[in-house]
């Protein structure tokens, strides 16, 4: 008890830090800052990723990462502003997991240290030295917390699995052509032994 504000500290500084990273990531995405591509470069990016509708699916990835990480910083409707970081990590990883786990092979370690961060500052809430305290918690309620990760869940799972399915779609379609051409050169090696 000899340093009652260390927990609020450390809350502060973990929430400024994942913050304004999650916040330039998000603006690269939407305004095209920090060298990104905008919402034009994205929503090319995620119709290549599999996306779809990818613009929409840019914004959203936008407004989470930036938003979110606005919010997280500021200390402000924490629950749902950490809900809303994770959500957007989630389609991150998704993308990333092929590749495996750590980053310097392209994998998935560095949204998932992300999504985890903001989940868990969004569950733990912001401390006292945040716009939440400042307003009484009116944004930082358990029911907002419960509604916020169920929603973020729900709409990430619906994202994810509706990437998945036109990945999955779209290698059958491809996958199609060469099994005819396949078939087709099975069915000529077939009959060339009796043209012989």
């Amino acid at each position: 008890m000899a340093h009652p504000n260390r927990r609020d500290l450390g809350l502060l500084v973990l929430r400024v830090g994942t913050g304004a990273v999650l916040a330039a990531h998000g603006t690269q995405k939407l305004f095209g800052w920090f060298g990104g591509g905008g919402i034009e470069g994205t929503a090319q990016g995620m119709e290549a990723m599999g996306f779809h509708p990818p613009r929409e699916s840019a914004l959203a990835a936008g407004l989470g990462e930036a938003g979110g990480g606005v919010l997280l910083a500021l200390g402000l409707a924490t629950p749902a502003a950490g809900a809303a970081a994770a959500g957007a990590m989630a389609g991150a990883v998704s993308v990333h997991a092929p590749a495996g786990f750590f980053a310097q092979g392209g994998g998935y370690e560095y949204p998932a240290f992300l999504g985890f961060t903001a989940a868990a500052i969004g569950v733990t809430g912001a401390g006292r030295y945040s716009l939440d305290h400042a307003t009484g918690h009116v944004l930082d309620r358990p029911w907002v917390v419960a509604a916020a990760f169920l929603g973020s869940a729900v709409a990430a799972a619906a994202v994810v699995g509706r990437r998945a399915q036109a990945r999955a779609e779209k290698a059958a379609a491809e996958a199609e052509p060469h099994a005819e051409t396949g078939a087709g050169a099975g069915a000529e090696g077939a009959e060339e032994p009796e043209t012989h």
